[in-house]
């Protein structure tokens, strides 16, 4: 019997294509907009690129497993019924979002934010402004050495930097030791840079808050590639608008971050819309995978990347 398979549009259907014409899947086009095919059981619904929607849609009759295309999922946890499996995008968009936090570290550290204001608004166009920082010789601190973490890790390499890695839990590796986070406060008066990159859920909610970045020394950058919701945007507010601290940010909390949000016009801030893995290679990831998992469904294998959404998940 072939896999019953759901793909979000008509483009990525077509993707997909050979695997009904050798038989392996019928394919169907569905966009968690509304219910799922009436008159099929999916196998494998797959689900939109998007970073939160409504799951009231999912039903546990008509579908078996969702392989969203995003890494992070808690907006499943507790929102996917009982009898569904979910399986997130693992090493889909790990490599691009550590591309963006460097990105994002260079250009605050470079002040290619506060260039390219200045140019918007034909003000001081050719004013360099005091000398910036840079990367070269700083002390940057990795909160989180994950997939993500390990990527911004390996990038890092090149740029001569005093790296100092924090997890869950202390521990050595290949590349040296790896602090708990019950340290975190302890380091982070002593470096210039931190990165944060962890997985979000309740031991992560609100981490960055106010007095993370009270412990933070003067001037240094913060960079969120994570969650939105890791960091108490009120409290990055106050560091900012003190001057405390600077902020990079790909995350927030609320997204979309309001017109008016003071966060938008503070000296030292960067904002990004959420772009980390959003780049034209994605497919290019997301493709392999869906393949995997129709294969190993033929196949009667587990499926991979499955992760917990149950209401007490995190």
């Amino acid at each position: 019997m072939p896999v019953q398979l759901s793909l979000p549009d008509d483009e990525t259907r077509d993707l997909f294509a050979d695997l009904e014409s050798d038989g392996t899947a019928e394919l169907h086009v569905w966009d968690f907009s509304g219910p799922p095919p009436a008159d099929v059981v999916l196998d494998l619904a797959v689900r939109p690129y998007v970073l939160t929607g409504d799951l009231s849609v999912l039903d546990a009759d008509r579908i078996k497993a969702v392989q969203a295309q995003s890494l992070g999922y808690d907006d499943a946890i507790g929102n996917v019924p009982d009898g569904i499996t979910w399986c997130n995008a693992v090493d889909v968009h790990e490599e691009p979002t550590a591309e963006l936090a460097v990105a994002l570290t260079l250009a605050s550290l470079r002040g290619l934010d506060d260039f390219v204001r200045n140019a918007a608004r034909g003000e001081d166009r050719w004013d360099k402004g005091a000398a910036r920082p840079g990367l070269l010789g700083k002390r940057v601190l990795l909160l989180g050495v994950g997939g993500i973490g390990h990527q911004v890790e390996r990038r890092l390499d090149g740029f001569g930097v005093d790296l100092v890695r924090v997890a869950s839990s202390a521990r050595d590796d290949e590349r040296g030791h790896v602090h708990g986070i019950d340290e975190v406060h302890d380091l982070l008066a002593d470096v210039d840079v931190v990165v944060v990159a962890v997985p979000y859920g309740e031991s992560t909610h609100h981490l960055v808050d106010d007095a993370f970045l009270a412990a933070m020394q003067d001037g240094a950058l913060l960079v969120n590639v994570a969650r939105g919701k890791v960091a108490d945007t009120d409290a990055l507010v106050r560091h900012a608008r003190s001057g405390h601290v600077r902020l990079a940010l790909d995350v927030v909390d609320p997204e979309p971050l309001p017109d008016d949000h003071p966060l938008w016009t503070t000296p030292g801030v960067l904002v990004a819309p959420h772009v980390g893995g959003a780049v034209a290679t994605r497919m290019e990831r997301v493709g392999p995978l869906v393949r995997e998992q129709v294969r190993r469904i033929a196949a009667g294998e587990p499926l991979l990347n499955v992760v917990d959404v149950s209401s007490n998940a995190g």
